[in-house]
């Protein structure tokens, strides 16, 4: 037993070295991460606040901020502006059944499961092997029976003397933050989606209202031509054109169904659901989309899940730098063995039958053929393209916002005119109806006064329409009401992993 003493020193420098691993890390080669800077305006061209306002500059001194669409309404809830119940109990089953959502989610799933990946070769890795092995010579009572048994465990460490097993770390929990905020990408476009194809279904509502009520005034007219026609006033070519405008105006009336119809459809697939499932009661559309406050346009960098995904993939890339980096330097392996081994007659744990050993090896590199330094320029070169792809969706989402405000403001103008212009169509078929009654004016001039009330009833609902799809694109333009914070951290990805609802958002015991 005098060796026993020994087999325990042997085990303990192997327990030690196990414990030890993870803290046995030396420096971080390869660049440290900064955002890319890009050009912010200070305000918007068509509304907005600028940030070198003396309002604005006060505001900030006093600790106040300005109006954002987060704060009009329930974070997240972004649709809830349109005040329509309908509207939020299909949006809301967006996060139930839409498979698209359901994909992002588990790609952001997969994505943690590489940060765990990544975050596992900063251990050993220690394999047991144990074996029993049963021997036999001779025969009958003079045979002999050996039984030799080992119980071994092994362990190897390469150290991460240069980092860049954490910086594969940093770039892969970038990549599954990128992942999270394609998550809110994804649930926002969906919802923008579902918002505007319920109010064309709305638009379509209104437009057969429109046409209903067109087909019974064009009906009215047509019995008066054929009262005139039967007094000897009228031609027989005033009944042709009255009754061929009613048989016009109910045509486009049954294609109205159609259209809302596939609306309704394609509202049935983005929520997950067959088109039998989906009904939405009969209404018209509104009179005027909800007021939309913009804020700065500084905030937008924070508030647009797009933006968010593009920089978290330009600091995925610069993590990729420092891994190509670190493979010019050498790597270190350590690694252990210990156990025991020997008959099992003479006591497996024995003295005799421990052992244990420990070693270190360190390699490098000498000749590669030029490979690395092309890895590192590959590296730097798809850094370089990602931050201007960082950049280019900021200047896209700058425009989209600048676009949807212009819309904004220019169809209120539009639908003002068009809105007269309707007026104006109804007197003058009243008026020129009066006056082929009374025999002063011909059955052109009605056409001609009808068929324009129509173009022009058409025409305004189509610019409110517009205004409403305007609506609702500049809301998702600026986020919808999501901020970056909702990303998940650092600490959150690199500590246990937690359930991940159909939403995408980590399930925690207290919820």
């Amino acid at each position: 037993m005098d060796g026993a003493p020994a087999a325990n020193r042997g085990f303990g420098v192997l327990a030690a070295l196990l414990l030890a691993a993870p803290m046995m890390t030396g420096c971080v080669v390869g660049p440290d991460y900064a955002r890319p800077s890009v050009e912010t305006p200070l305000g918007y061209r068509y509304g907005g606040v600028r940030e070198d306002s003396p309002a604005y500059v006060a505001a900030r001194k006093k600790g106040f901020r300005e109006a954002r669409p987060s704060d009009a309404v329930e974070r997240g809830d972004w649709w809830r502006v349109f005040r329509d119940p309908n509207l939020d109990r299909l949006i809301r089953l967006v996060d139930v059944d839409n498979q698209s959502l359901r994909q992002a989610v588990a790609n952001y799933r997969q994505a943690r499961a590489l940060v765990a990946s990544a975050q596992a070769a900063l251990y050993p890795t220690v394999i047991g092997a144990p074996s029993i092995t049963r021997t036999g010579s001779g025969g009958g009572s003079t045979g002999t029976v050996r039984t030799t048994a080992s119980l071994v465990g092994e362990a190897s460490w390469q150290l991460d003397l240069f980092g860049g097993t954490r910086r594969t770390i940093e770039s892969e929990a970038a990549l599954a933050q990128s992942d999270a905020a394609t998550i809110a990408l994804t649930r926002l476009t969906i919802q923008a989606e579902v918002a505007a194809d319920y109010l064309t279904v709305r638009y379509a509502d209104s437009l057969q209202k429109v046409l209903d009520e067109n087909v019974e005034n064009f009906k009215k007219t047509a019995a008066i031509t054929e009262n005139q026609y039967a007094a000897g006033v009228a031609a027989r070519s005033d009944v042709i054109t009255a009754q061929t405008q009613v048989q016009t105006i109910e045509a486009q009336a049954i294609a109205v169904r159609l259209t809302r119809v596939q609306y309704m459809n394609a509202i049935a697939t983005l929520i997950g659901r067959p088109p039998s499932e989906v009904s939405i009661p009969v209404a018209g559309i509104g009179r005027n989309p909800p007021p939309v406050p913009v804020g700065i346009p500084g905030d937008l960098l924070e508030r647009r899940p797009d933006v968010a995904q593009a920089e978290r993939l330009v600091q995925a890339q610069s993590e990729r730098i420092g891994v190509a980096v670190a493979a010019f330097f050498p790597t270190v392996t350590i690694s252990a063995q210990g156990g025991v081994s020997g008959l099992t007659r003479n006591g497996l744990f024995s003295a005799a039958n421990q052992f244990w050993s420990v070693a270190a090896s360190g390699s490098e590199v000498l000749f590669d053929g030029g490979a690395r330094t092309a890895a590192l320029r590959s590296a730097e070169a798809t850094y370089d393209a990602q931050v201007a792809n960082y950049r280019q969706v900021v200047l896209a989402a700058y425009a989209e916002v600048e676009n949807q405000m212009a819309a904004l403001r220019i169809l209120g103008q539009q639908q003002t005119a068009q809105d007269k212009a309707v007026e104006l169509s109804r007197k003058a078929v009243e008026i020129t109806l009066n006056e082929y009654r009374a025999g002063t004016q011909n059955f052109t001039t009605v056409v001609t006064a009808q068929g324009l009330l129509v173009t022009n009833e058409i025409n305004a609902l189509q610019v409110r329409l517009s205004r409403f799809t305007a609506a609702v694109t500049l809301i998702r333009a600026l986020g919808g009401g999501w901020d970056v914070r909702s990303l998940p951290s650092d600490s959150e990805l690199k500590g246990p992993s937690l359930p991940i609802d159909r939403g995408g958002q980590a399930v925690r015991p207290d919820e």
